[in-house]
């Protein structure tokens, strides 16, 4: 017998080397539990249930062939829903997509479909990737795991919940500013968002294109590292992307070299109004890791009180150059002989007024504002600045220590609609996450082992800590989360 709940990408491929049972029969059981499960917690947007079938049918013939095959073949994935499959749709969770079909397959799909992934269907996010709770979907909620009351953090608060929830093996999400780490760490799961450039962003749906990076969720560390090898590399389709060849030492990592890391503990992310329960958390995870003989070093990152306005200038503004596409013209929602439309301002008001939902709206505007003549200079300019100089914070933290720990966000998951009449309150939960986006670097949410007891039935709320390495060393934030997941309680 097997459990869906059990199954991870390594426990799935000898499952099925070993014949115990077929990538057609869990495929219809994730199919099963999705169907059930799925009325609770809104996780996917939409279910591709004859594609995937399909596709075992082909996996089990090729294992049947005694073909040869990868550790990711015939493992049922969910995709978030910014990222394009050909032939399925890709809403972006905007109303202004709804109706769109993707042309082509976003280079990290055709990777995955070279070994014979399959994908169960799209997740649901915050509209075209900005939020930190799945609250700004243009399409329903989606409700956290651990407690349907609460968030599952965001944007890709679907494709974290849809593992945390066993409706898939692993996902993708996007990470703009925390994307796949926050709603990972509110889900109890793995995130990973790799360094700037490791991943090809073509076929991604465009947020803030000098931010934005694809990554894996998943269920283990091991596994994010096996997915995260597939989707790397160069992709003649995005210029931004980098040839670097990553090996098996991402998931066979060795002691004696995670012994000789030294963590760096940034005084700017332990404030003191940081959550007792998070505190406590990362606490236990620093004695956890120094019983593995790993060395700390405390450090400073000053101009990380910055990071926050200067994310959202940057951000906003490129939301406002990525998003004028979505005009109505080449991608209506709108059936032409519905639309009515006696001038371009009208086909401007039904589709980009109706079509958007508040937070899109926010941020376009102020995108536009920044951009704008007399405020480029004041603004957008002076954000690039700070953006260097956090940079370089990080540049000169890393001449000292390897690694950096931090929380992955000042608050376990909150429930649904705590934050949503607050903006600020609501940017406050990326707190953490986003200077790494504006560095560039790769990072990884982790759940730590001490969980939040709340509720008359002592349910757990899970936490995340965040590891943050060099660029393009996913290699030792990757090696360090498998040692600490060998540690027991």
């Amino acid at each position: 017998m097997y459990s869906l709940r059990n199954l991870t990408i390594k426990s799935f491929h000898e499952g099925l080397m070993n014949k115990k049972f077929s990538a057609l029969e869990i495929v219809q059981a994730f199919f099963k539990h999705i169907k059930e499960a799925d009325r609770r917690i809104g996780a996917y947007l939409s279910l591709n249930e004859e594609g995937a079938i399909k596709t075992a049918e082909g996996v089990d013939i090729a294992l049947a062939q005694n073909q040869d095959l990868s550790y990711l073949a015939g493992v049922p994935l969910a995709i978030k829903d910014n990222i394009l499959i050909k032939a399925l749709p890709a809403t972006a969770g905007s109303k202004s997509l709804e109706n769109y079909i993707a042309s082509y397959s976003a280079g990290v799909i055709q990777k995955l479909k070279k070994e014979k992934s399959i994908f169960l269907g799209k997740t649901n996010l915050d509209e075209f990737a900005m939020g930190t709770s799945t609250e700004n979907s243009g399409f329903h909620l989606t409700h956290n795991p651990h407690d349907l009351e609460r968030v599952p953090g965001g944007s890709s608060g679907g494709s974290a919940a849809a593992v945390a929830a066993h409706m898939a093996v692993a996902a993708l999400g996007s990470d703009t500013g925390g994307s796949v780490r926050q709603p990972a760490g509110f889900c109890g799961v793995v995130g990973l968002k790799p360094t700037y450039g490791a991943v090809s962003r073509s076929g991604l749906i465009a947020m803030a294109s000098s931010l934005d990076q694809i990554g894996p969720i998943a269920k283990t560390v091991e596994d994010a590292a096996i997915l995260f090898k597939t989707i790397a590399g160069e992709d003649i389709y995005d210029a931004t992307s980098v040839k670097n060849q990553y090996g098996e030492e991402l998931w066979n990592p060795k002691l004696e070299k995670v012994r000789s890391l030294t963590i760096g503990l940034p005084n700017e992310y332990f404030p003191k109004e940081l959550d007792d329960a998070v505190q406590k958390a990362l606490d236990k995870v620093v004695l956890d890791l120094e019983s593995l003989k790993i060395k700390f070093k405390k450090i400073s990152l000053p101009h990380t009180k910055y990071a926050l306005p200067c994310y959202y200038i940057i951000v906003p503004a490129e939301i406002s150059a990525n998003l004028a596409r979505f005009d109505g013209i080449r991608y209506s929602r709108i059936d032409e002989k519905k639309l009515k439309a006696k001038s371009l301002k009208d086909i401007y008001r039904r589709h980009r007024g109706e079509g958007f939902g508040a937070e899109t709206k926010r941020r376009i505007i102020l995108g536009t504002f920044v951009l704008s003549s007399g405020y480029y200079d004041s603004y957008y300019q002076k954000a690039q600045q700070v953006r260097s100089l956090i940079r370089e914070d990080f540049d000169k933290a890393f001449k000292q220590v390897d690694v950096i720990l931090t929380p992955v966000s000042p608050t376990p998951a909150f429930k649904i609609g705590e934050k949503i009449s607050d903006p600020y309150e609501m940017y406050l939960a990326d707190v953490f996450t986003l200077p790494i986006n504006l560095a560039g670097l790769p990072a990884i949410s982790i759940p730590a082992k001490e969980t939040v007891p709340f509720g008359p039935e002592d349910k757990k709320l899970p936490i995340g800590f965040q590891l943050i390495g060099r660029h393009f060393r996913e290699e030792d934030i990757l090696s360090i989360g498998q040692f600490y997941e060998k540690i027991k309680k």
